[in-house]
């Protein structure tokens, strides 16, 4: 991976956890609904991006299968879980999507993982789970259900990208926020009430965060990662975002009061010693090259 795409990576990963915060504050101090906030969401980026919906791409079928994955299924459940879960037991959650999506990468992809990827994985993700873990928090909940069903569908969906034919990942996301706004709607008209009301309470808050959510988060830093991915191994890549939950963990000692003590250090460490020797691993070789849109 080059540098420059390494650094905008970790720029990703900075977006992201600035995300996760000012989700769950939106979630719980303004008690906005989970699949509400995640349709709102949707629907501000359908609109900046409209210009961007025709012509209509090629195979339009799983491009409107990813657009489910990567957008409904996986920010509908993942707000869902958050409401529910602690941080702590869902960042810990979440990261069942590395060896997932490693292992889907190899079983659909035919991508090969060397030894020293492996190692990497490895290190990084023992490293993120001794900084998050924190057994009193460990329940089973459906928060934590929802976060398995969230990280399990962006690493599905990941694979599901990496056969599409090319497309511009800005041109992706307003499929993403289009064919994602209305099942998240429809679940929140079926499920939530007081959305009216809590979006009023939220006020400018609610606006600035839906407002970060949809051209920093979304348009983006998704937009620049769905770019990555299209370019990298996905087995590669994914390693690389835990990078995310460390930079949650400092945020939270910054802004919020979190305590960050020698656990955490020593955690982080491991982590991102893990990253880099992601990074440095030799690239896995593809068995066969990614369909072009003509």
């Amino acid at each position: 991976m080059r540098y420059r795409d390494f650094l905008l990576l970790m720029g990703v990963c900075l977006i992201w956890s600035l995300n996760v915060i000012i989700g769950k504050i939106m979630l719980s101090t303004y008690a906005i609904p989970p699949f509400y906030y995640a349709a709102i969401r949707f629907l501000g980026v359908a609109a900046v991006l409209a210009p961007l919906l025709r012509p209509i791409p090629k195979r339009i079928s799983q491009v409107v299968l990813v657009g489910l994955l990567v957008g409904a299924g996986h920010f509908g459940f993942l707000f869902l879980g958050l409401s529910a879960a602690s941080p702590s037991s869902a960042a810990i959650v979440l990261q069942l999507g590395i060896p997932l999506t490693a292992l889907l990468s190899v079983v659909f992809l035919g991508e090969r993982i060397s030894s020293l990827r492996i190692l990497g994985i490895a290190l990084a993700l023992a490293g993120v789970i001794s900084v998050i873990w924190n057994p009193a928090e460990m329940t089973a909940s459906i928060g934590l259900v929802a976060i398995v069903i969230s990280t399990s569908a962006l690493a599905i969906g990941g694979i599901f990208l990496k056969r599409l034919p090319t497309i511009t990942p800005l041109r992706l996301q307003a499929w993403v926020g289009l064919v994602s706004w209305a099942p998240l709607a429809l679940a929140s008209w079926i499920w939530e009430s007081g959305q009216v009301t809590t979006s009023l309470n939220g006020g400018y808050a609610f606006i600035a965060a839906t407002l970060f959510s949809v051209l920093i988060v979304t348009v983006m830093a998704h937009t620049t990662y769905f770019g990555l991915l299209q370019r990298y191994d996905a087995s590669m890549l994914v390693p690389l975002t835990l990078a995310m939950p460390i930079m949650t963990m400092l945020l939270d000692v910054l802004f919020v009061g979190g305590h960050l003590g020698w656990h955490t250090i020593v955690g982080s460490a491991i982590a991102l010693s893990g990253v880099l020797i992601t990074l440095k691993a030799q690239p896995s070789v593809r068995r066969g090259p990614v369909p072009s849109e003509t």
